[in-house]
């Protein structure tokens, strides 16, 4: 993708083997189906109803950064400037500076992201921080993002897990966790095109769920999402955010990493 430094594709989303979701012969789950794979050979578990599957939020730290997909680990479009992703990149070593950058954010700001785990497998996952951390925001037309603003910078919900509320529970998290520290309210840049592995959000879907537009733009605009003291989700806005964080996937035009 080129113009405004934006170039970079979405990574592919590894599928999870059956074995990883599947519980172990003879165990409570196995016996009552929960954790049985999908024969249909989409490997998504298969849970009847009355099943009740633990789930779990988790700050993103050095010790499970490997729970992200393995593009996603490797993806530093957000985390360096244009510049100096293209030199990571050539470098062939970008792991390596999502490591740094997560390290440094931690050490200076904190929490900065959130894994979803489902059956204690890694199902998803969001950034943000505040964009002093985010050198690629100041390479879009609309920045800067507002200095009472923390930046949505990304979120993905593996294929086999979307529909069951991840998206929603990942957002909740984030809200709760940025309302919890005094910020005011998060931000994001918006696409309105939808250009094949874009790295941005769709402008639409954040208008969706709940986002204003603060600078418009014929490609990237900037949104916000105003934070309140009483974080309160309309059931409408979360049936939005599940369907904006659970239907990104690499088969489709709308990407994140």
């Amino acid at each position: 993708m080129s113009g405004y430094g934006l170039e970079g594709a979405w990574p592919e989303v590894p599928r999870i083997l059956p074995s990883a979701v599947r519980a172990p012969p003879g165990s409570r789950e196995a016996s009552t189906g929960c954790g049985d794979a999908d024969q249909s050979g989409n490997n998504r578990p298969i849970r009847p109803q009355g099943c009740q599957v633990p789930r779990r939020l988790a700050n993103v730290t050095l010790d499970n950064l490997d729970d992200l997909p393995y593009k996603c680990r490797r993806c530093v479009f957000w985390e360096l400037d244009p510049v100096s992703h293209n030199r990571a990149q050539a470098a062939g070593d970008p792991a390596l500076e999502k490591e740094a950058w997560i390290s440094s954010t931690l050490l200076e700001w904190g929490s900065c992201g959130k894994i979803a785990y489902v059956d204690g497998v890694p199902a998803g996952y969001v950034l943000y921080t505040p964009p002093l951390y985010v050198p690629r925001s100041v390479a879009f037309p609309t920045s800067p993002v507002s200095g009472d603003a923390v930046l949505l910078m990304t979120a993905y919900i593996l294929d086999e897990f979307t529909g069951g509320g991840l998206g929603r529970m990942l957002v909740q998290g984030v809200a709760k966790d940025l309302t919890r520290r005094g910020v005011k309210a998060i931000e994001a840049f918006g696409d309105l095109r939808r250009d094949e592995g874009s790295c941005v959000l769709p402008a639409d879907y954040l208008l969706a769920v709940g986002f204003k537009t603060v600078r418009p733009h014929h490609h990237f605009p900037r949104l916000r999402l105003e934070l309140k003291s009483t974080v309160s989700w309309r059931e409408d806005v979360e049936v939005a955010l599940e369907r904006l964080l659970g239907s990104m996937t690499p088969e489709r035009a709308l990407r994140m990493a």
